[in-house]
């Protein structure tokens, strides 16, 4: 057995009725820290799957179905970049008749400092909100590709500005529950539940957020949006992982999110489609037309299986026979001639309860949690510091909120980059090589965007005085900071995306959907911190970029403690879980002797050690 990680089938084999992750027998009066269970069944990846024809053409077609909603969710989580999309705004009836003033550049609340605006007839920068919001009546346009938004649909400027930013906190905030919640969900009730009562309730409110009559009603209805989607995100991403051998999780994992960039991409084309739609505003459209395809899922109660690894971690064995044989008759493999095979075995189990697992669990392991812990953090710290990159990479006379189709394609493109780069970086590197490296990056260009730039005004203040040499330097900054943003755009974005494939390889199945979604929450409050700055008119931003650059530091250590998932069977018993370490300069079967003893015979386990040591030592002499 490789030291650090999980033990092959056959190795297991050789001691019937072991419990579960314990590698030798009982010693010393020690008790198993488990029942005893099966010697095959609980290996799906080393003898169940590979008895049913492996990766065959029942397990392809089900990973093609999880991929057709990856492009749907892609429309739906990138929505708010139309729906609520700021406008360019011109004051067509002021309160005073002697003044007449137009804002000319796009309109955003609380005090932007790049608005111009035309008072009289003479130009001055915007210094008060209150001169701006004095207006009676307003001409919104947009320039995303629709002609009408929620924004222009009510209003919502001046004093009603907040209201577009408790909107987008509505969908985040939504997500962020559900992931906690459906997570919970899919490891006590199931995969398969989750995702149709995801679909089902994701037409329900999604269509519903299109007849809104207020903004009240529209927040409302998105933060249930969002709750549905993250439950059909985090069932479709568990699902996809569970299907797949060692050699196909990441490769599949990353067509779907190829998808997911893809709905990006197209997005811009989708709102342009939707404008001047006639009997409809085009707001209600757009949301018409990307919540419509999630129809096609409905047919997935009957095609779509609940998981064979997860009924068999759960002792669901009655179900899980049923699957099996269906499963091998889809593949073509005959698995009733084997008297000692998978299924012979599972016959011996039927009597068995059902036995599920909740995430609270994972408090009473010794490594898992520390694992998941970790990569939260990452997860949180990757979409943060991805917020403060983008909002540096925006040209700074622009407003924070107006994100025009060159930014918006920019950020697609660095996501494309990001997926292509992350193929091989990973087939060389394996998950943690990969994770670590890109961490290094996002903290070198976070470290280098803070501080050289910096460093190069106060020697340019210091040595160069003339107006030239002020605008070289002003141009030359500017270069430099765009390029240290596409840089930790791209290497935040790897560092998001890894962390939560990495969580779903090291987190045992019985706590899959849990553990996931901690981690997908965790980004979902690093996505939050970006409207949070914008309703804060970007107050605090270089503090909240420091705290952030701190983070990857922090982070680039704790990486250090993670295992090596790659080519290793999934963890599926938290006894699995806890044996799946990092290398150590340990003897395997030291390691393992002491990962099997509980906290308070940990001592006696280091004796038990030493005392082999010793005894072998001398033989040895």
């Amino acid at each position: 057995a490789q030291r650090g990680s999980l033990l092959p089938a056959d190795a297991r084999q050789s001691c019937p009725g072991r419990p579960e992750g314990q590698d030798h027998p009982p010693e010393n009066g020690f008790t198993p820290l488990e029942h005893p269970v099966p010697r095959l069944l609980p290996h799906i990846d080393g003898t169940v799957l590979p008895s049913l024809g492996g990766f065959g053409k029942h397990q392809k077609q089900l990973v093609v179905l999880t991929w057709i909603p990856a492009l749907f969710i892609g429309f739906s989580q990138f929505s708010d970049y139309f729906l609520l999309a700021q406008p360019n705004g011109t004051c067509v009836q002021p309160l005073t008749n002697e003044s007449n003033w137009t804002a000319a550049s796009p309109l955003v609340t609380g005090g932007a400092p790049a608005l111009q605006l035309a008072v009289n007839g003479t130009e001055g920068a915007y210094g008060d909100s209150s001169m701006l919001c004095a207006c009676k009546e307003w001409r919104l346009e947009l320039h995303t590709g629709l002609s009408q938004n929620v924004v222009t649909k009510w209003n919502l400027v001046c004093d009603s500005a907040w209201k577009v930013h408790i909107a987008k906190f509505s969908l985040l905030v939504g997500s962020i529950f559900g992931y906690l919640v459906m997570g919970v969900m899919a490891d006590w009730f199931g995969r398969h539940p989750v995702l149709i009562l995801s679909v089902l309730f994701m037409l329900v409110f999604g269509l519903s957020v299109a007849f809104s009559v207020n903004v009240t009603m529209f927040s409302t209805l998105r933060f249930f949006e969002g709750f549905c989607l993250a439950g059909l995100a985090l069932s479709l991403y568990v699902l996809r992982i569970e299907l797949c051998l060692p050699a196909w999780r990441f490769s599949m994992t990353m067509v779907a999110s190829f998808l997911m960039v893809a709905g990006q991409l197209l997005m811009p084309g989708v709102a342009a489609l939707c404008r001047n739609w006639p009997g409809r505003d085009d707001w209600q459209v757009l949301q018409i037309v990307i919540i419509s395809p999630f129809v096609l899922m409905l047919p997935y109660v009957w095609l779509f299986p609940e998981s064979l690894r997860w009924l068999l971690a759960t002792q669901h064995y009655r179900r899980s026979k049923v699957m099996m044989l269906r499963i091998a008759r889809k593949n073509q493999v005959n698995v009733t001639t084997e008297p000692n095979g998978v299924l012979a075995e599972l016959e011996q189990e039927l009597h068995k309860k059902p036995q599920p697992t909740c995430i609270v669990k994972m408090v009473s392991t010794r490594n898992l949690w520390k694992n998941i812990v970790v990569l939260c953090v990452n997860s949180l710290t990757g979409y943060g510091i991805h917020h403060c990159f983008a909002r540096s990479m925006m040209d700074p006379e622009a407003q924070p909120t107006a994100l025009c189709h060159a930014d918006y394609y920019t950020m697609a493109g660095i996501a494309v980059a990001t997926c292509l780069a992350l193929c091989p970086a990973v087939g060389l590197m394996g998950r943690r090589g990969g994770l670590l490296t890109f961490m290094i990056i996002t903290a070198l260009a976070s470290l280098l965007q803070l501080g050289l730039l910096n460093l190069i005004g106060k020697y340019s203040l210091r040595h160069d005085t003339g107006t030239t040499a002020v605008f070289l330097r002003d141009s030359l900054n500017r270069k430099f900071s765009v390029a240290f943003s596409i840089i930790g755009m791209f290497s935040s974005h790897a560092v998001s995306t890894l962390s939560i494939f990495f969580c779903a390889e090291i987190t045992p199945t019985v706590i899959r959907g849990g553990g996931l979604g901690l981690v997908l929450a965790s980004a979902g409050f690093g996505m939050l911190t970006a409207p949070i700055m914008e309703l804060h008119n970007q107050k605090g931003y270089f503090l909240h970029h420091v705290i952030f650059a701190c983070c990857t530091l922090l982070c680039i250590i704790c990486l250090l403690l993670l295992p090596e998932p790659r080519g290793q069977p999934l963890p599926e018993s938290l006894a699995d879980g806890e044996i799946f370490t990092r290398q150590t300069l340990l003897h395997p079967g030291e390691q393992h002797l002491l990962l099997a003893k509980t906290d308070g015979d940990f001592l006696f386990a280091v004796f038990d050690s030493l005392r082999e040591n010793s005894t072998a030592s001398y033989n040895s002499l």
